[in-house]
């Protein structure tokens, strides 16, 4: 029998550092997951555990390396864990990091931001994936979760028929989403979490400001907007589901009702993803 191949690791470690810059702090509440490839087949074949390092061990490295390097961008952190594996660990040949954060937005007491109080209003999870070995790198950024909606000024015609066929064209109706979006850096920004707060700003506009005749153009013209206003990104790739929101039949009631009162049906969705590069 032979080990076509392995990972292993330790997922939802979670932390909560403060920054602290004089009085006033800030927040960082990550989820990470690690998973470490390399020369691990004895412990598989035979029970030999000397190559094994305890998902415990990588538990309470990504705290200590946590507690020293952890600051406003989450990139370099996951490059600091990336690193760290390779050179401590001669077997381990490839580190993939994955962190989710949950945002804490400061709070306004009488219009004046609060020095170190916060609330949780999140509007989407930022996300990081880095792969890393010896010879090569890839790390990613990304949101989920980010949810929009919009009341009109999208259509759905024209579209392919055939004998299964029974959804009927529409010039206009609501569109809804929850985004995921992810992207590789072609370079370093000043900011990683100013650049996404930039791209997530960019995607709005496209979809609030222009006429939808299908997600599918929605999502190009999301991209084609996140990349003119984030030089620093390569590829992105956007899901964007089609949230169904249907209107109510009342007409039982004596009641015409044309896209006023819907019923949310997000099972099953049409599911939209594509890949975007610079040219």
């Amino acid at each position: 029998m032979k080990l076509v191949s392995q990972n292993y690791g330790k997922a939802r470690v979670r932390l909560c550092k403060v920054l602290r810059d004089g009085p006033v702090h800030s927040v960082k509440e990550l989820t990470v997951r690690i998973a470490l490839e390399g020369e691990f087949t004895s412990g598989y074949q035979s029970g030999d555990n000397s190559c094994i390092v305890p998902t415990d061990t990588m538990k309470n490295a990504i705290n200590v390396l946590a507690f020293h390097h952890l600051g406003a961008d989450n990139e370099p952190f996951a490059l600091v864990v990336g690193e760290h594996f390779l050179n401590r660990y001669t077997q381990v040949t490839q580190v993939t990091v994955e962190l989710e954060e949950r945002a804490w937005s400061r709070l306004e007491v009488d219009g004046v931001p609060h020095p170190h109080s916060f609330a949780q209003t999140q509007r989407a999870t930022p996300l990081v994936k880095l792969i890393q070995s010896r010879t090569s790198q890839s790390l990613e950024s990304g949101v989920q979760d980010f949810t929009l909606l919009k009341t009109t000024g999208s259509s759905f015609s024209g579209f392919a028929t055939c004998e299964h066929t029974t959804l009927a064209p529409t010039e206009d109706r609501l569109l809804a989403t929850t985004l995921k979006a992810r992207w590789t850096w072609n370079t370093v920004p000043a900011s990683y979490q100013a650049t996404t707060d930039t791209l997530l700003k960019a995607l709005v506009v496209p979809f609030a400001g222009n006429h939808s005749p299908s997600v599918q153009a929605t999502l190009w013209q999301m991209a084609e907007s996140a990349f003119e206003a984030c030089p620093e990104i390569q590829e992105i790739t956007l899901t964007l589901p089609n949230l169904h929101y249907f209107s109510q039949n009342l007409r039982a009631f004596g009641i015409e009702n044309t896209n006023v009162l819907l019923l949310p049906s997000e099972e099953p969705h049409g599911q939209i993803e594509a890949t975007l590069s610079r040219n």
